[in-house]
């Protein structure tokens, strides 16, 4: 029986990972991300997320966001967990990267420039 749950729990985990997709290429994604650079080293995406919209499961390898504007993200796990989060024009934030879905629940356009690393970034 615990050998059952194991392999449940693994191929969970290993199912989630593998349909997480580009952000360039989920529901909302092309109409929120653009990329605006693209080379060996980096990708530079600019977001622009209006009130109610969603972005579907996706994900990012380590990065840095650059917030642009105020605004209010809800982020939503694989495993179904959300957390929501407000975002300060000015500042920005590290990821080691993740996969997550994202909402914009504030009442403006969320900005922000994120840029993902390739490689290995020094």
């Amino acid at each position: 029986m615990r050998r059952i749950l194991w392999l449940t729990c693994i191929l969970v985990f290993l199912g989630a990972t593998a349909f997480a997709q580009d952000v360039t290429s989920v529901a909302g994604g092309p109409e929120t991300h653009k990329v605006v650079l693209d080379n060996d080293k980096v990708r530079v995406l600019d977001v622009h997320i209006a009130p109610g919209q969603k972005v579907g499961m996706h994900s990012h390898p380590a990065n840095v966001v650059y917030y642009d504007s105020d605004g209010k993200m809800k982020v939503t796990l694989p495993d179904g967990k959300s957390v929501v989060r407000d975002l300060k024009a000015g500042t920005s934030a590290w990821s080691d990267g993740a996969t997550h879905a994202v909402e914009n629940v504030g009442t403006t356009e969320i900005h922000l420039v994120q840029t993902e690393m390739k490689g290995t970034a020094k």
